[in-house]
């Protein structure tokens, strides 16, 4: 699993958002949030590309960014290393935890509901 830093996460983010899109696309989209320089979007840029969380064409003078990871495999693997590292692997602590500090909110317990009744009906 590639590890990525708070900005390299927030620069795949931005481009999860719609891909591929050029640099000035991914330093339009973080210039609101970020306050960070265009030479700091494109170094986090480089470093996801060595780290094989990006790829690029070049087209002229414009460098094209496509992610190669997708957002769905990257959540659920950042999600599993959080569960194993604090929880050793057992979600119930986690939900518990939550539950006990009165964080979840009724839609959050009944799509757990329905996430747990699908999961016993792939069971049977």
């Amino acid at each position: 699993m590639i590890e990525l830093s708070k900005a390299e996460f927030a620069v795949l983010d931005a481009l999860w958002l719609n891909y591929p899109a050029t640099a000035s696309q991914i330093i339009a989209r973080l210039s609101d949030d970020t306050h960070w320089h265009e030479k700091t979007i494109k170094t986090l840029l480089g470093r996801l590309v060595k780290k094989d969380a990006l790829t690029f064409e070049k087209d002229g003078r414009q460098y094209i960014y496509t992610p190669c990871i997708a957002r769905a495999d990257y959540t659920l693997k950042e999600s599993e290393n959080f569960i194993q590292r604090l929880f050793s692997g057992r979600i119930a602590p986690l939900v518990s935890g939550f539950a006990k500090s009165e964080r979840l909110s009724q839609q959050d317990i009944d799509e757990l509901k329905k996430v747990i009744d699908d999961w016993e009906k792939q069971q049977k």
